[in-house]
């Protein structure tokens, strides 16, 4: 079907790109190198990325395993027998829905391989991982290192029972630990799933409670903002409320080792990290078909008990190759960094950079504490290549006057990416101006949903202010209207109309797949929705305008929240924002407004004259429609333990609602400011 486009399109008022690569630059990147290999494998001229990605979205069965070889996956047939590793490339490629073996969609069945494998492939004496705190760097571990220390824990872990398929949960800080425990979890063909050790013992019990872990790997504690926080209280009631949990692992983090000591006999089968496994074990890997189960990842949580979605150890491998090669441009010689904790899918991400022999730079602690150049402190100190954040902590670098570029030797720096949510156009002339001139910046987006993303940067092209650059290779992304037709110079639904493999296996306790279809093919049948109000723009690329569950619709024109906050977070005034619709009355005398909700930076007021700014500027720059009827400060705004802003949340607030699992959040007093807020009485 033709698209078609009913409304007028956003305007980008940029007349050319911020970033333009030079022509070294599209020579030695791996994109190039790959499309190189796709021309001689299909004979197709292939001219540009346009046609690459229309090529890799129409021939998946050539795309996929092109990938697979150029990145060197290595797997082993089932029977045993020579030639390719797998029986079949896709089966079932003509449905998305649901995850049912016998009706597809299975990706490279007959295949066997395992994940941690590809992980630890790299030897030698070079930095694996680079760990930082709020102190400063705190440890170092070689690839050699990395692997002795893989082995030694994965022999703990089969000593306390753990075979195929079981579950290990981690509660810890984002350190080597972590990184140390899925890895040698994945060795053994177990499954991984971990929580940020901010959670509260409900948010945690609702996740893994589901999973039933047979091992928990925690920290005593960790450090944020210079404070000390003991998480052992939890840890106990943890172990204490999942029966299936046999093993604790406990990582000193504030203790000792002898003051930790006592501590580990008031747990069930409690062991210190250092005493799990025998130093001297060979490292071995089991290799399991191409869809067994690897990670399992949790939704936010905010509307509900959390989603357990299951990923596979051979989709999840092939699309993180693919995004961090030939989207990122990743190598050997590369340290990459993403600040992230251990509950969000950038930290699974990150991690999988090692399978391609880079660096990770890990970091725990508060982006702007002890300083707010922390975090530049260190990419300065660790030569990163790549820097990884939120759009969020982007802003409020801006926002607290931090200026990389003047007191900060980034001369490695090659890119910064920035995901979580949508990229404010004012903060890609930020990183352009103010954290170093020349550095390609890729505004990603996708979701825990898939592991990985649909939209990507592109190092061979130019990045427009605004825009994510390229949809990414192999995903069949597209802009529905309501109607499920294609959709050009409008918002719309974001859908992805044939699979790819790094899709869910299926959802944790979901034997007949209905709440997967439920979550992504309720809208438009055999089509992925999921779940962003999105724009394809004249250059291809995407713009993000939020959440579609999160979108306004006064008088029936709906609107992104994203718009909203790229207008208002440039006054210097305003430090965030969250904008819902609030709705009174019912039936055919229900009204509703937009009301906006501003965090004010310290010594600012919200009078009528900032309120009178807000609205023009909302007027002049998005439209009528967008001018919200209320404007209120708050204190504090709640957020996930990722650290995006849940509009979900306060919108069940104001309507008197309740918020189901407020354990999701980082910052659950914060509802409290948006309950009978007194400017919403009026």
């Amino acid at each position: 079907m033709e698209p078609h486009s009913p409304h007028a399109a956003v305007e980008l008022d940029d007349a050319r790109p911020i970033w333009t690569p030079s022509a070294e630059d599209v020579a030695r990147a791996n994109l190039t190198a790959f499309a190189a290999a796709a021309r001689r494998a299909t004979g197709a001229p292939l001219p540009d990325y346009a046609a690459l990605w229309r090529w890799s979205v129409d021939r998946p069965t050539e795309f996929w395993p092109l990938v697979w070889r150029f990145c060197d996956v290595r797997a082993e047939r089932a029977d045993g027998g020579d030639g390719e590793p797998w029986d079949a490339v896709l089966i079932g490629g003509d449905r998305m829905a649901p995850p049912d073996p016998q009706r597809g969609p299975r990706w490279f069945t007959g295949a066997r391989l395992n994940f941690a494998e590809h992980l630890l492939r790299h030897a030698g004496a070079r930095d694996a991982i680079v760990a930082w705190t709020e102190r400063g760097p705190s440890r170092r571990l070689s690839f050699d290192a990395l692997r002795a220390e893989v082995a030694r824990v994965a022999d703990g872990l089969r000593g306390a029972g753990v075979g195929v398929g079981d579950r290990v949960g981690g509660f810890l800080p984002n350190g080597p630990e972590a990184v140390i425990a899925m890895l040698a979890t994945a060795s053994l063909g177990a499954v991984w799933s971990s929580c940020s050790p901010d959670f509260g013992v409900q948010g945690v019990l609702d996740r893994f409670g589901q999973i039933e872990p047979v091992v928990l790997v925690c920290a005593d504690g960790y450090e944020y903002a210079g404070k000390p926080i003991d998480t052992l209280p939890r840890v106990r009631e943890i172990v204490a409320a999942i029966p299936s949990i046999r093993r604790t692992v406990v990582v000193a983090q504030l203790r000792d080792a002898h003051a930790l000591a006592p501590e580990l006999d008031t747990m069930r089968g409690a062991v210190a990290w250092e005493a799990f496994g025998n130093a001297a074990a060979p490292l071995a890997f089991t290799r399991l078909p191409f869809d067994h189960p690897l990670y399992v990842m949790y939704s936010s949580g905010t509307t509900g008990l959390p989603k357990c979605m299951v990923h596979g150890a051979g989709g999840t491998l092939l699309q993180h190759l693919k995004e961090l090669a030939l989207h990122t441009d990743l190598g050997p010689d590369d340290r990459i960094f993403y600040f992230t904790t251990c509950g969000w899918m950038m930290w699974n991400w990150l991690v999988s950079s090692l399978a391609v022999g880079a660096t990770i730079v890990l970091y725990d602690g508060a982006a702007l504490a002890p300083r707010a150049e922390i975090l530049w402190d260190m990419a300065a100190a660790e030569r990163v290549t790549v820097f990884g954040t939120s759009a969020k902590y982007l802003a409020l670098v801006e926002k607290a006057g931090v200026r990389p570029a003047a007191t900060h030797d980034l001369s490695a720096l090659r890119a910064v990416l920035s995901t979580g949510s949508p990229l404010a156009a004012h903060s890609y002339d930020f990183v352009a101006r103010d954290v170093k001139p020349g550095v390609r910046l890729s505004s990603i987006s996708g979701g825990t949903d898939i592991i990985s993303c649909f939209a990507l940067g592109n190092p061979t092209a130019p990045v427009w202010r605004g825009e994510l650059q390229a949809r990414g290779l192999g995903m069949a992304v597209d802009v529905f209207d309501a109607d499920g037709h294609p959709l050009r110079g409008a918002a719309g639904e974001l859908v992805c109309t044939r699979p790819f493999p790094s899709m869910p296996v299926g959802f944790w306790n979901d034997p007949d797949g209905a709440k997967y279809r439920a979550a992504y093919f309720d809208v438009f049948p055999n089509v992925w929705r999921h779940g962003d109000w999105a724009e394809l723009t004249a250059h291809d690329g995407l713009v993000i305008h939020g959440r579609s569950d999160a979108t306004l619709n006064p008088g029936g024109v709906r609107i992104g929240t994203a718009e909203l906050y790229r207008q208002v977070e440039q006054l210097p005034e305003i430090v965030e924002s969250v904008a819902i619709e609030q709705t009174t009355g019912s039936g055919v005398d229900a009204t509703s407004r937009i009301v906006l909700f501003v965090r004010l930076r310290e010594g600012a007021t919200l009078d009528d004259a900032l309120a009178e700014r807000l609205r023009r500027r909302i007027r002049e720059h998005c439209s009528p429609h967008h001018v919200p009827r209320v404007i209120a400060a708050v204190p504090d705004i709640p957020r996930t333990i990722s650290g995006k802003i849940t509009e979900l949340a306060v919108r069940e607030v104001v309507h008197g609602r309740p918020v189901n699992n407020v354990d999701a959040l980082a910052n659950p007093e914060a509802l409290a400011h948006f309950r009978a807020h007194p400017a919403l009485q009026g």
